[in-house]
């Protein structure tokens, strides 16, 4: 089961498709509207919740400005596709290795997934 925080630029049918599969999700437009980037970093990881989002300025944020994502951030990079397109291409791939999310930085396109772990996370490598 992922643990997940859905920012609120990701779509209700995927936020839906998630929780419909047993999935713990947090969405933010229900919840905390309107919040700063930097507070849905900190409630993610307070609350061990894999940020999902649609907006890159949180790589720039735990990269450039060394905020702490420990949590792990899955960007959805997919362009304007219909809600259901867009849940098609990444419930799959959410679910294919749920283990790995956490504590990395994730980009999700359209033909591939890119993994890098996040500023000050040890890895096994």
């Amino acid at each position: 089961m992922l643990k997940l925080m859905a920012n609120e630029n990701i779509p209700r049918l995927l936020v839906a498709r998630l929780r419909e599969r047993g999935h713990d999700v947090r969405w933010l437009r229900e919840e905390m509207s309107g919040i700063g980037d930097p507070q849905v970093l900190d409630v993610a990881r307070a609350e061990g919740r894999v940020l999902l989002t649609s907006d890159k300025d949180f790589g720039e944020l735990a990269f450039r400005h060394g905020l702490p994502a420990t949590c792990g951030i899955v960007l959805c990079r997919l362009g304007s596709r219909s809600q259901s397109e867009f849940a098609e291409r990444v419930l799959p791939v959410l679910e294919a290795d749920e283990s790995r999310w956490i504590g990395h930085f994730s980009i999700i396109g359209p033909r591939r997934v890119r993994v890098v772990p996040l500023p000050g996370i040890k890895t096994d490598a």
